[in-house]
């Protein structure tokens, strides 16, 4: 493989993973070129870019998505380099190959890489023949609903049917008995080729009260591949992860090793190179672990191993990319304190965790020693209709949980947004489960009997949240509109912020 120095860098994505992007060129000595949509002209990524080209119109099938306005932008720019970011195009191994073929540098894994790890159920086979551990199941797709029934029947149920292709929760449904099995193979179909253009399922043994626990590794292209350690995400509403910790409140170092291990074995056995993150099953007796996919490219929540490391792994991905060796070993690489993300959404918690995308009327990013903010928005600014309504992500460090969560929990009290709904309060909440304080949960957590008795209600809820209702009552009066649109006149937020500004209590 031909490297070659960086020296300008396309971002191929938005919002707070293309700022992440541009700073950690911009730290390396790179210059940064944002795409956007018409949407995004004057979005966060594209002001802190050292230059930009508008890719299409709002929609990513028409923009973001579309592989020759992301390489004619690439070309038209001058440069030299791809970053994918995560999501859209960046686990789309063609993509990658059509970088490669431009003659540019691509600021991923190899396209192979991708492939092999892409079907889960070709994983799956990969990884069984490395001797990696694996749920019970299928290493083919289904064929047929008599399949499904004896493979089902053969291994036990609960069994959980899953998308080949799949990824971020879709095409999954959970089966508890052979009556169930049809339905919910259709539905896991119907899904999966909605979101994939692939309706090929498999199925696996539901590992009930399981923790979802992921090793980071870092590959470069001389053949050295180490870990960095694990990510605790097993806190996930629709399959999706809202918060992530590191280390594991309840991992042992022996299973840790081991695990890493694993994960390193893993890449290795398909040529990984750059940052990848292998996702694994933590059985309840906390010793038993099973791989489930490799996810072949940045996650969202690595800025906790980075707390946690002091390895930044934008910087790496680059450094890797430009075919430099990695700088340090695994016995060199050591853990520090305790650090946490919380996704804050543009969602409404008290509606199922409804999107709720808009225009921020206010908005102010908390602060402190240790206290980190990915973002992607700013005040004025809109949390588009289009894309994920992430707004940002709050990643926090402690010498240990308790003050991890502790400090987290003041930052989260500071978080000022006004306009829309976040998941905030959800958040709020979930630090005050006695439960979550001492490590004690699962990827069961969030059920809707969680949320109905801990969520607070509107009026009763910490006072960031009635703060920032407060804020978008007061100056809607102050510009003299006096009440609230219509259309929000009786949502739970203008409620709590009419409540709020007749008591008038000082926070």
């Amino acid at each position: 493989m031909t490297h070659r120095p960086l020296r300008r860098v396309l971002v191929a994505n938005r919002g707070e993973i293309a700022v992440r992007v541009i700073r950690g060129c911009h730290e390396e000595g790179l210059q940064a070129v944002a795409v956007c949509s018409e949407a995004d002209v004057d979005a966060v990524h594209v002001r802190a870019a050292d230059a930009h080209v508008v890719v299409g119109p709002a929609p990513s099938a028409e923009s973001y998505l579309v592989v020759d306005r992301i390489l004619q932008a690439a070309r038209d720019s001058g440069c030299d380099a791809v970053h994918p970011g995560y999501g859209f195009l960046s686990e789309n191994a063609r993509f990658a190959q059509a970088v490669i073929d431009a003659g540019l540098t691509w600021i991923g894994p190899p396209p192979d890489a991708i492939v092999a790890m892409g079907s889960k159920t070709g994983a799956r086979q990969r990884m069984a023949a490395a001797g990696v551990p694996l749920v019970p199941g299928t290493l083919e797709a289904l064929t047929d609903l008599d399949e499904a029934r004896r493979i089902a029947v053969d291994i036990g149920f609960p069994v959980m049917l899953k998308a080949a292709a799949g990824g971020g929760g879709k095409g999954m449904r959970r089966v508890d008995d052979e009556a169930s099995l049809d339905a919910a193979l259709a539905a896991a179909r119907s899904e999966a080729r909605k979101s994939f253009a692939d309706d090929a399922v498999y199925v696996e043994k539901l590992v009930e009260r399981a923790r979802h626990v992921e090793i980071q590794v870092l590959a470069d292209a001389h053949g050295h591949v180490v870990h960095l350690f694990e990510r605790d995400c097993s806190v996930q509403r629709r399959h999706q992860k809202v918060f992530e910790e590191t280390p594991c409140p309840v991992l042992p170092d022996d299973v840790r090793a081991a695990m890493g291990e694993v994960a390193c074995r893993a890449a290795a056995a398909v040529d990984y190179v750059g940052a990848g993150t292998c996702e694994f099953l933590l059985a309840a007796d906390h010793r038993s672990f099973y791989f489930l996919e490799m996810n072949t490219r940045l996650q969202v929540e690595h800025p906790i191993t980075e707390l946690l490391t002091g390895v930044d792994l934008v910087r790496a991905q680059l450094r890797v990319a430009a075919g430099e060796p990695l700088w340090f070993t695994q016995d060199e690489l050591e853990r520090h304190g305790h650090a946490v993300e919380c996704r804050v959404y543009a969602e409404d918690p008290y509606a199922g965790f409804r999107p709720a995308p808009g225009h921020l009327a206010g908005y102010r990013e908390p602060a402190g020693p240790f206290v980190r903010v990915d973002g992607g928005v700013r005040e004025g600014g809109e949390v588009p209709v289009h894309y994920d309504p992430m707004v940002a992500k709050l990643v926090v460090w402690g010498r240990d949980r308790a003050e991890a969560l502790s400090r987290c929990r003041r930052a989260l009290q500071d978080y000022r947004v006004v306009g829309i709904p976040t998941s905030i309060p959800f958040f709020l909440a979930l630090f005050d489960d006695p439960d979550f304080q001492a490590g004690r949960y699962d990827t069961g957590l969030l059920t809707p009997a969680w949320l109905d008795a801990n969520l607070p209600a509107p009026e009763a809820s910490d006072a960031a949240f009635v703060a920032a209702a407060v804020a978008a009552f007061e100056a809607q009066a102050s510009l003299g509109a006096g009440e609230a649109p219509a259309a929000e006149a009786g949502s739970a937020w203008v409620r709590a912020a009419r409540w709020q500004h007749a008591h008038r209590r000082p926070w």
